[in-house]
């Protein structure tokens, strides 16, 4: 059985991380040709760790994809460009915007020889606006979407807090699902389309719950209130709103933490019976959803000390047994240690990726989606491709090698 994006084709142009936009893509079959100059992509040093001498971002980042060197700068390059695009679904430009416009291989000229093409390009704050010529990297679109704000230590140095970065991330789930939508259409229409995105754009989207409740604080308390279960007082925005939470929240077992939700009052009762103190439930019933208890500091004090009794592994098999949501609270370092990481997501080994990655997390029942190659040297397909894609012969790709456009 054939991969889902099996025949889709997409000619890249990146560097370091927007590069990300086109990976799920090649997890799910599809064929990426990653065009880089003759140096490579600098991906391959950036950040930490670096695995046998080369990234591991690079290493997850661009698995899977096949790498040509082309100077895009000279006029033989540049015809191969638009040779590689004629037959394209994708061209992807991930890195500042309008960069293959100025060479001449932007969108409108590529589509004169593939009206089907889907022009894609992916950068820090878009084609627009009073940013978008700046420089910047990953962080900076979440301190910008107000995802991550400064902590500040013993000596009051400012420092960026450990946090989950969004921007980088986000981005290319929302690019890879607009390619998809775009080339759906191209193939039914024959009309391609021109895409452009900012991972900055993409943190905010990501993290509307938050900014959307701001939004919404702006409005009077008699339109906008808190919940039912909280006498309607308004609550911080996202978790911030949890801090007073007592029958949602994490609770030290006696081997590490768990999350505790039984928020819902049925779930409430169901954890009482099963630890025999229905007398919880009878001074402390609660509403019938969304009640967490907020500030009840002697409740909160009876379940610390309920927590504490057993293992997280002996809470978690509890909370199944009794149908009541309890939750192992992992670091990314033990995560591998979970069992439902052992059975669900797993690793494709270091002997195939050159470090162990994550696979895809989406099941394709009753399929088994292709395991991705390792991430390319620069050039690695160079010969591979032209041959293939633009039906070359050896005596031409020697003639370009010769000229120089092949870096």
């Amino acid at each position: 059985m054939t991969a889902p994006l099996d025949g889709m084709r997409v000619i890249e142009v990146s560097m370091l991380g927007p590069a990300a936009i086109t990976s799920a893509l090649v997890d799910l079959g599809a064929e990426v040709v990653k065009v880089e100059p003759a140096a490579g992509d600098y991906i391959r040093q950036m950040t930490w760790p670096i695995v046998e001498g080369v990234s591991l971002m690079h290493l997850h980042v661009n698995r899977g994809k096949k790498s040509i060197t082309l100077d895009l700068r000279s006029d033989e390059g540049k015809r191969v460009f638009r040779d590689l695009a004629k037959d394209a679904d994708v061209v992807v430009e991930a890195m500042r915007p309008g960069a293959l416009e100025r060479l001449g291989l932007g969108p409108s000229a590529l589509r004169r020889d593939n009206n089907k093409l889907v022009f894609a390009s992916i950068s820090g704050y878009g084609a627009t606006g009073p940013y978008k010529d700046y420089p910047s990297h990953g962080i900076a679109y979440d301190t910008w979407a107000g995802v991550v704000s400064p902590a500040v230590d013993d000596e009051g140095f400012t420092y960026i807090p450990e946090h989950v970065s969004i921007g980088i991330y986000a981005a290319p789930l929302y690019g890879a699902l607009a390619i998809l939508a775009a080339v759906i259409r191209a193939r039914e229409t024959g009309e391609g389309a021109e895409l452009e995105l900012a991972q900055s754009d993409c943190a905010a989207a990501f993290d509307w719950y938050r900014s959307e409740t701001y939004r919404a604080y702006e409005r009077p308390e008699s339109e906008v209130t808190g919940n039912p279960s909280d006498d309607f007082e308004r609550r911080a925005p996202g978790t911030a709103g949890m801090r007073e939470g007592v029958r949602y929240q994490i609770y030290a077992s006696s081997d590490g933490h768990v999350l505790f939700m039984a928020s819902e009052q049925a779930f409430w009762k169901n954890f009482c019976e099963g630890v025999d103190r229905m007398d919880l439930f009878e001074r402390w019933p609660g509403s019938t959803y969304a009640d967490h208890a907020r500030n009840n500091r002697e409740l909160q004090a009876e379940l610390r000390d309920i927590f504490a009794t057993k293992t997280s592994a002996e809470w978690m098999a509890f909370g199944g047994k009794v149908n009541t949501p309890i939750a192992p609270v992992n670091t990314p370092k033990t995560l591998a240690d979970d069992p439902q990481f052992a059975d669900r997501l797993g690793w494709i080994p270091a002997s195939r990726l050159g470090a162990d990655q994550l696979a895809f997390p989406v099941r394709l029942i009753g399929e088994q989606l292709p395991v991705p190659e390792k991430a390319p040297t620069p050039g690695q397909h160079t010969a591979e491709v032209l041959r293939e894609i633009c039906g070359y012969d050896d005596d031409t790709i020697a003639s370009l090698r010769d000229a120089g456009a092949l870096g």
